[in-house]
């Protein structure tokens, strides 16, 4: 970060009190940092703040007052060639509008249009949840990622409604870090770049009473890596998980469940509406016919459980996808044997199934890393070497965008 010259942008939302902090963090990485403050963004942090932890003067409107000594008029283009990177944060739906519209009536959306090529813009809403889902914010949303615009989805957790859920921004620690992360890599255009995808990650547990249940040692860490690395390609992620101990990406919508039924009702919410389906859970195959109510005593030395299948919730997505959507899966086996998770890839007709096996060592559960081979419909085989979870999830998305731009869908 040191040198580099950045424009933070700061909209009308109470998140806004937390971008002082993002200014001084920047500064102590020795950023050269100037704001761009709107006029909504000005009713809930002062300008004297800002220039304090900035040492620059705020900017607001195109032109500066007439009363004021100022001479240069020409700071709306001049910011906009000084800037390596432009952060908007926090970007409430009026600006993410006048943005998408191409407006340019204060100083944010001027340094915006400015901006010059190949330099990041990085968006960060921050909004009551069903705003942001709105069909309006949606449009607005892939316009500007169709631009280049990196926008990143709110974060979960307590609003300033009072209500609990979608729309908080990121913290300034991920979006320093966001930042740091556009800077070391050219602005690229990805296929997923906008696209909806749904991941499920985790175990499932099925009661067998109210203190017991059936489950399986999965970690949830090869979901959660791919539902982070999805978000760093410009996607709106969806997590749907089962009982594991990760923190959520940043940028990442976190839905909690249990059993394998509820896995499938929250899936099913995202049949209709996601480009892509990734089913990295580990649903277990069947569940207690009739779950005992309360605990269950134990007055004999044995007792019979009588399982039920589990319903497919993969294969249920991938039987009604339309055309513009794929379905990716994963075959966990016990030994190197790629024979049966082509007969999942077939039976379930998958676009793509990655196959991996279980050691405990070196690839399944709960370790850090994972040896993958990526089978895709047409029979392509691609055998990857023993990688951390985090950079294999990075390459099954490289695969995963061939197969966009293979099968001409929404490049």
């Amino acid at each position: 970060m040191r040198g580099k010259n950045i424009i933070i942008g700061i909209c009308g939302g109470i998140a806004a009190y937390k971008t002082p902090q993002l200014v001084r963090a920047l500064k102590k990485e020795g950023a050269n940092v100037r704001v761009a403050l709107t006029d909504g963004g000005a009713r809930f942090v002062s300008e004297l703040a800002l220039a304090t932890v900035s040492q620059e003067p705020v900017y607001r409107k195109i032109f500066p007052p007439a009363d004021t000594p100022e001479t240069d008029y020409t700071h709306h283009i001049s910011l906009g060639e000084w800037a390596d990177a432009l952060v908007i944060a926090p970007a409430t739906a009026n600006t993410l509008a006048r943005l998408a519209a191409g407006l340019c009536d204060d100083m944010l959306t001027a340094c915006f249009l400015t901006l010059r090529p190949g330099k990041p813009v990085l968006i960060f809403p921050a909004m009551d949840g069903q705003m942001f889902l709105s069909a309006s914010v949606q449009r607005n949303i892939a316009l500007l990622q169709e631009q280049g615009c990196l926008v990143f989805r709110p974060e979960s957790g307590e609003l300033a409604s009072g209500q609990c859920g979608l729309g908080r921004m990121a913290e300034p620690d991920t979006i320093k870090s966001r930042l740091e992360e556009a800077l070391q890599k050219p602005t690229e255009h990805s296929p997923l770049q906008g696209k909806t995808i749904v991941v499920t990650a985790g175990p499932t547990r099925e009661k067998i009473d109210g203190v017991r249940y059936i489950s399986n040692y999965s970690s949830g860490k090869m979901g959660f890596a791919i539902a982070r690395a999805a978000v760093e390609r410009g996607a709106l992620v969806t997590l749907i998980t089962g009982p594991v101990n990760l923190e959520t990406p940043p940028g990442v919508e976190r839905i909690n469940v249990e059993s394998a039924t509820e896995m499938l009702a929250a899936a099913r919410n995202f049949f209709q509406s996601c480009t892509l389906f990734i089913g990295a859970a580990a649903v277990a195959d069947y569940r207690p016919a009739l779950p005992f109510e309360g605990k269950m005593k134990k007055n004999s030395s044995e007792i019979e459980l009588t399982l039920v299948k589990n319903p497919d919730i993969l294969a249920e997505f991938s039987l009604q996808k339309s055309s513009n959507q794929l379905a990716i899966g994963f075959a966990l086996e016990m030994q190197s044997d790629l024979v049966n998770a082509q007969k999942k890839l077939e039976a379930k007709q998958l676009d793509l199934i990655a196959f991996n096996f279980f050691d405990r060592k070196t690839a399944g559960f709960e370790v850090d890393t994972n040896i993958l081979t990526l089978i895709e419909e047409s029979g392509a085989t691609t055998e990857l070497p023993q990688l951390p979870k985090e950079e294999a999830a990075k390459r099954l998305l490289d695969a995963i965008e061939e197969l966009y731009v293979n099968k001409g869908i929404n490049c």
